[in-house]
């Protein structure tokens, strides 16, 4: 068959030439050892937390390396695609810093040299480069109807065979130029496949930068290139595009690995240098009802979309820290010799990746994030749940917006310290913690081992004794002579020695006061508490507490 004849044949609009694009998408000049990474997601729904990990992977694989780091869309699947599904991408993506070099920045616009980064903007591209694999004899139009592949399939599984359309199987691979000419013209929809040149008999083998060496067969399939609608398959898409994009880290989901022998035979085929590849094992999670593992559930688990992360505010840096210590085992360490350092200073490596796939542990997150917002000042506090609050918690961030003086006083409170409270894992629990600095207490949690003319007695006295004035080494001994006077003990440790000697001890005595200001026994630095309440305020908060306990 005259090649070049089918070609134009089956691409008559095609003008541009292979060489066109290799002109038009020069090679980057980077440093020697520099990486250019991508992520490629599908706009097929909400972006996962395993999505947003090799995100976050192959940002520092490229960013650690003096490398380029893109954001491409592969929306060649049109029939899952759901609606802003590019926008939720590239606002998760936005959101938690990660920093995109080139590549998509909204719905709509983009950044780079390479662009379009939508592949279904680039269908004149792959076009291309499907017509001339046509016209080397490596690309074939298949006219097989749904039925006709499926009897396929049923005879295959009938000689216990492998599916997949290939060999004898490949039943439009030898058709003549005049039957493929009748077929067009009489409207036939047909796909375009590749002429694969694979042996059943050899392997193939590669270095994979997290698996280590991987041999799999050769890939013996005629497989899909462009679809009825000449739109690609992700396999002929990636590889166009990650050529021509200079990509040179592939860093994916490990379901991709069974691809590989297509992947690279693909490269082959079309004259391109194969990028390296790295698969990253699914991000996993305990089991309660089996006790064993499992992946991540979008139906189950809520934590599986990047969105849950921002409408219960857990910090995005406290997010991506978290990432951190799945992504690479030596973060851990490092963060202990290096406290204060910008997690950016840590030099990842895929040697320290999990082979078997991370599991994903919130308490842990929790812990991480209670100790990130811990080293905050308040006025980072402040500003990042105001930004919460305003998305999703509109009451609570009108009362933070009447006084923001006031507000940013109440998370001052013992922050900034050697050793500072972690009272606060995420944004969500702040309207709660902060719930008395704005309301009045109602319910007192009130010690149950004094009477109530007790403490009546000892916010009576310390009404007296109380100015706003005293200094944070002045209070608290005040307090403490107020709590002898009274018949407390004025430390705990004499209170233990000789019970029967005094009515309580101090602690008790600072209970009682503390209680009647935030109607909590649990509550950070309780000067620090009246100071930010103010005098008057105090006051009536003693007043309206004694006259509970008078109801009571």
């Amino acid at each position: 068959m005259d090649n070049k004849k089918l070609a134009e044949l089956l691409f008559p609009d095609v003008k541009t030439t292979c060489k066109d694009y290799e002109e038009k998408y020069k090679k980057r000049a980077l440093p020697d050892g520099a990486q250019v990474t991508r992520f490629a997601p599908s706009p097929t729904g909400f972006l996962h937390i395993g999505g947003l990990f090799a995100a976050f992977v192959s940002e520092r694989a490229a960013h650690t390396t003096g490398g380029v780091f893109y954001l491409r869309i592969e929306d060649t699947d049109k029939k899952r695609e759901v609606e802003n599904g590019i926008l939720g991408i590239v606002k998760g993506i936005r959101d938690f810093g990660i920093k995109i070099d080139e590549g998509m920045i909204s719905e709509t616009e983009s950044i780079g040299d390479y662009a379009p980064y939508i592949q279904s903007k680039r269908a004149q591209i792959y076009r291309t480069y499907c017509k001339a694999l046509t016209e080397m004899g490596l690309a074939y139009p298949c006219f097989c109807t749904a039925e006709e592949l499926q009897s396929v399939r049923e005879e295959q599984e009938k000689n216990k065979e492998n599916p997949g359309y290939y060999g004898k199987y490949a039943k439009c691979r030898d058709l003549s130029f005049e039957q493929i000419e009748e077929k067009i013209k009489n409207g036939v929809p047909y796909v375009m496949r590749l002429k694969s040149p694979g042996d059943e008999n050899k392997r193939i083998a590669f270095d994979d930068g997290i698996k280590g060496r991987i041999e799999m067969p050769e890939n013996i399939l005629d497989v899909v290139l462009l679809k009825t609608d000449g739109i690609p398959t992700y396999h002929f898409a990636h590889a166009v595009d990650d050529h021509l994009m200079g990509t040179t880290y592939v860093i994916r989901g490990d379901e991709w690995i069974s691809s590989i022998p297509i992947h690279l035979q693909l490269f082959e085929v079309l004259g391109f240098k194969p990028p390296k590849y790295a698969h990253i094992s699914p991000i996993m999670k305990e089991d309660e009802e089996t006790g064993g593992k499992r992946k991540l559930s979008k139906r189950k688990d809520p934590e599986a979309a990047v969105s849950f992360y921002h409408e219960v505010g857990y910090p995005n840096k406290a997010v991506l820290e978290y990432l951190f210590t799945i992504a690479n085992s030596n973060y851990e360490q490092w963060r202990l010799e290096n406290p204060d350092a910008p997690m950016e200073e840590f030099k990842f490596d895929f040697a320290h990746m999990s082979k078997a796939g991370a599991l994903f542990d919130l308490v842990k997150l929790t812990d991480i994030s209670k100790t990130y917002i811990s080293k905050l000042n308040a006025e980072e506090v402040l500003e990042q749940v105001l930004a919460w609050a305003r998305e999703y918690d509109n009451d609570y961030y009108t009362t933070l917006m009447k006084d923001t003086d006031y507000s940013k006083s109440i998370f001052a409170i013992e922050r900034g310290n050697e050793k500072p409270r972690k009272d606060i894992a995420k944004w969500e629990d702040t309207p709660q913690y902060t719930k008395y600095f704005f309301k009045r207490p109602t319910e007192y949690e009130f010690p149950e081992n004094l009477s109530n003319d007790d403490m009546i007695n000892i916010l009576e006295e310390y009404k007296k004794v109380y100015d706003h004035n005293d200094t944070a080494d002045d209070w608290f001994p005040k307090v403490r002579d107020m709590s002898e006077a009274l018949g407390y003990a004025k430390a705990p440790k004499f209170y233990k020695k000789n019970p029967e000697q005094y009515k309580g001890h101090v602690g008790d005595v600072s209970s009682v006061i503390r209680v009647a200001a935030t109607g909590r026994r649990n509550t950070p630095d309780l000067y620090q508490i009246l100071q930010v309440l103010g005098k008057e305020e105090t006051m009536t908060r003693f007043d309206l507490a004694i006259n509970k306990l008078k109801e009571d």
